[in-house]
């Protein structure tokens, strides 16, 4: 049976055109898949990935292909500037990247993270958001935090948060009772741990906004938010930087215990 392939179009974006030139090199030169993941030290399946761009390629790689090919450092130059260019296809890798993550380290200060939403609270943060096809948003949210939660081994969480998002009583008091009920028991879960920072401890890098970091195994990977959209951010110096940020910012949060302590008063302030 032939393989089937995922449709790809060089003209999306650089990993886009990255993964479409790999596979011309490759069939230039009349290896095959398991060939050239022999090359790269990597499964068939892996190559095959990588050129339907399902996979980002990583630079040791190909150093080996450029070797490989004679194109001189051209695929490492072109991975250089996909890593670092903006990437209209950056929300369905994000999707990709959770999926494989062995663990997420993540701060937000307005919301309560995707992840750990009731479908009451997130459906009350879309409306807030738009007037525009809420059925379907919230369905795709849901079934892309039952991928994430679902897994045999889920990932390890280490969230920071503002006290401000146990404040605000997103979709009426029922909603966000439910809400905080159902964080507080996802704080009881042992691949998750939920920090609180108060507002006396002033102010902090994280007011720049949300960001996460999500390790993979073998390398890290950021996503930084912003309105309409946000950056993911695959440069190892950009990552390591995010991640001292967060340290700095957990430094100013409230130990565990006392954090399920906070979320306790909160809930008490509803009938």
């Amino acid at each position: 049976m032939p393989i089937v392939r995922d449709p790809l179009d060089p003209k999306i974006s650089l990993w886009h055109l990255l993964a479409f030139y790999l596979r011309f090199l490759r069939e230039k030169q009349d290896l095959s898949l398991t060939q050239c993941g022999k090359i790269i030290g990597v499964a068939r399946s892996t190559v095959s990935n990588i050129e339907a761009g399902r996979q980002r390629p990583q630079e040791d790689q190909l150093v080996k292909l450029d070797r490989k090919y004679g194109t001189g450092n051209l695929l490492q130059l072109m991975h250089w500037y996909a890593r670092n260019a903006h990437d209209p296809d950056w929300g369905r890798q994000l999707v990709r990247y959770e999926e494989q993550a062995d663990a997420i380290k993540l701060y937000h200060g307005k919301t309560i993270p995707r992840p750990f939403q009731t479908e009451e609270y997130m459906r009350a943060l879309a409306e807030a958001g738009t007037s525009r096809d809420l059925d379907d948003i919230v369905a795709k949210r849901l079934g892309r935090q039952k991928v994430l939660l679902d897994r045999d081994e889920p990932p390890f969480f280490y969230v920071v948060l503002d006290e401000e998002v146990l404040s605000a009583c997103v979709g009426g008091p029922a909603v966000m009772k439910a809400q905080l009920a159902h964080l507080r028991e996802m704080m009881d879960l042992p691949n998750v741990i939920i920090r609180f920072i108060q507002p006396s401890a002033g102010a902090h890098e994280g007011y720049d906004g949300p960001f996460q970091i999500i390790s993979l195994g073998d390398r890290d990977i950021a996503y930084a938010g912003a309105q309409y959209g946000g950056r993911l951010i695959e440069g190892p110096g950009e990552v390591r930087e995010l991640r001292s940020m967060f340290d700095r910012i957990s430094a100013k949060a409230l130990p565990e215990h006392a954090s399920r302590a906070l979320v306790d008063q909160y809930l008490e302030k509803y009938p």
